[in-house]
């Protein structure tokens, strides 16, 4: 397999874009000292006879953010996936700050107790590339729903968070307005809001641009890079190149189920090492 090194949260300059002066993959230095919020070892995952997964080893430390990218079909939203927990791993170990979520065929490892394991996961927010709002709530309704149900906090509360969440994406004038009446980035923004009113620890976004038509995407994208500023954790799947070099830590590319490269944006897409890497930014790119 490839490069799969670790590195530092490299900085970021005033607009969320990385600094060129971050840590190197490989031949740079390595931050020890950094605090590794999701931790991968040696993960499998299979759809049937089909081999989606195959040994997959990744950190991700607190503050960075993780674009994963590649073909289609090569395992990315189901790196994603195994993260949360919404798919069931085949073999290896899931960590989530510290507390192993998933263990299977790893001897040593057990899964922590299902009560910690739920108050970590409540921590994990996702963001699909569909919108999944009720369309029979509100916008503000959609964003409380879940605070209320799952953290059982006091509706008078939880209108006030959402009405922050709602502000923090530029949605605030739209609380009362159902999804019918919404655009598509519009929509998106508001599944940012309510998966930001969990107040998650870390933020997994699968291609969440991907839905949407090419002049709502920029809408999107400038919220998610307003959390980076902020160095909220995240992991993203996505296809939107310009993004992913300005907003990335690092960049890691899965092609047939494994990771090929982890490098940080200046060299990924500069001088790509891994000639698959150097074929599909040719082809992405040109």
């Amino acid at each position: 397999m490839g490069e799969k090194t670790q590195v530092g949260a490299g900085a970021r300059t005033g607009d969320g874009a990385r600094a060129d002066g971050g840590a190197q993959a490989g031949g740079g230095a390595r931050d020890d000292t950094a605090e590794v919020i999701i931790r991968l070892t040696n993960l499998h995952k299979s759809f049937g006879e089909l081999s989606v997964l195959q040994g997959v080893d990744l950190t991700v430390e607190r503050g960075q953010v993780v674009s994963i990218i590649g073909p289609s079909g090569s395992g990315k939203s189901t790196v994603l996936r195994c993260v949360n927990g919404l798919e069931k791993i085949d073999r290896g170990v899931v960590e989530i700050e510290g507390v192993v979520v998933a263990a299977v065929g790893t001897p040593g490892a057990k899964p922590a107790p299902k009560e910690q394991i739920r108050a970590v996961l409540a921590k994990t927010g996702m963001v699909f590339q569909s919108f999944n709002l009720f369309p029979h709530m509100t916008a503000l309704q959609n964003v409380i729903e879940a605070p209320m149900t799952v953290k059982k906090i006091p509706k008078a509360r939880a209108r006030e968070l959402g009405m922050e969440k709602l502000r923090r994406v530029g949605l605030d004038d739209k609380a009362d307005a159902f999804p019918s009446r919404l655009s598509g980035g519009q929509k998106q923004r508001v599944a940012i809001a309510r998966a930001l009113a969990m107040e998650p620890d870390f933020m997994l976004f699968d291609e969440p641009t991907s839905a949407l038509d090419p002049e709502l995407v920029g809408e999107v994208l400038d919220v998610i890079k307003s959390l980076a500023r902020e160095h909220m954790s995240m992991m993203i799947v996505s296809h939107e190149m310009g993004f992913t070099r300005e907003v990335s830590d690092r960049v890691i590319f899965v092609d047939n189920q494994k990771i090929v490269a982890d490098n940080p944006p200046e060299r990924f897409f500069n001088s790509p090492e891994h000639p698959r890497v150097a074929a599909f930014l040719d082809k992405m790119l040109n």
